[in-house]
């Protein structure tokens, strides 16, 4: 009977309590507001430099992070590291259009792969697996379809950041992911239309940094070929045309360029000619080679005095 007492007595004081507690905020969801998008703009694609054991350390124990890492293992799969509604610290200082500071808006992914290695003929730049490219593009596929990705905003991190990143590199098969619907690539066949009269006659500075910020870069609006331009000339050079980036303005550089910011059908206007003058006389830059076997250079192993490529900021 006592026991009886004591457990009415303490659900009336329970429900005492919660009949003081203050009321839960009353929420109508009968509207839903047009103006709206998903929070996820982009997916940077990056290399690590580092092998799988060093990568996972610093993605996982350092502040730099990425939301996947695709290992190098056979077969390669994917480590799930941040979940997609949360940020990953993978872009750093970047931009994109209108865009800047991309890790808000952005899913990293990391590929396990050397990058390069400086030897005395030259730098030797890794293949990425064909494995890996195919589980990137299943990845892919998937984020595009959760969160609505246009084509041109699947980038590289040299792409965000072209003043001080080189990744995910020149061999990456950026036409696999084209020739999968995942990103825009310019038409060859209006690229050929194009190209001989910017052979005749090649477009002045400013009209490719007007070009280059019309496609999406960050680059100085000077009307010189400066070294900050010229950087952003290699980077685009890596995408669509991996043969040679060395930051030269040619005309195979220009008709790729005009193709892929101007709509098909519209006829582009006469580009202003670059005076003799001004032509650039650029040093050249490395260009792709891959080792007849693939080695095993020494990697990088991430320290505070010597990170591991991974380091994003």
């Amino acid at each position: 009977m006592k026991k009886l007492l004591l457990t009415v007595l303490f659900t009336a004081f329970a429900a005492l309590l919660a009949g003081c507690a203050a009321p839960g905020p009353k929420i109508d969801t009968t509207y839903v507001a047009r103006g709206q998008s998903d929070r996820i703009k982009f997916v940077i694609v990056h290399y690590t430099v580092g092998n799988l054991p060093s990568s996972l350390k610093t993605l996982t124990e350092e502040v730099v992070s990425s939301h996947y890492l695709l290992t190098d293992t056979d077969p390669p799969f994917f480590y799930a590291l941040v979940d997609e509604s949360r940020q990953a610290n993978h872009a750093g200082v970047s931009n994109w259009k209108n865009y800047t500071l991309l890790n808000g808006s952005s899913i990293g992914i990391e590929i396990v792969n050397p990058g390069f290695k400086d030897t005395p003929e030259g730098r030797l730049w890794y293949p990425f697996q064909p494995a890996q490219i195919d589980q990137l593009i299943a990845l892919l596929g998937q984020i595009v379809a959760r969160h609505h990705i246009a084509p041109e905003n699947i980038l590289g991190h040299n792409e965000i950041a072209p003043q001080r990143k080189e990744d995910p590199g020149p061999l990456f098969p950026w036409k696999r992911l084209a020739d999968a619907g995942l990103i825009a690539w310019p038409d060859a066949g209006r690229v050929a239309a194009q190209l001989p009269q910017y052979l005749a006659q090649l477009p002045d500075p400013a009209w490719f940094q007007k070009k280059l910020a019309l496609h999406g870069y960050a680059v100085p609006q000077n009307g010189q070929f400066d070294k900050a331009t010229q950087n952003v000339i290699a980077v685009f050079q890596t995408k669509f045309r991996p043969a040679k980036f060395d930051g030269q303005p040619d005309a195979e550089t220009a008709a790729l360029l005009d193709v892929l910011t101007t709509p098909a059908g519209v006829v582009p206007t006469a580009a202003p000619a670059m005076p003799a003058a001004t032509a650039p006389s650029l040093p050249s830059q490395p260009q792709p080679s891959t080792p007849s076997q693939p080695p095993v250079p020494p990697q990088p192993q991430p320290s505070a005095a010597n990170p591991a490529a991974v380091e994003s900021h």
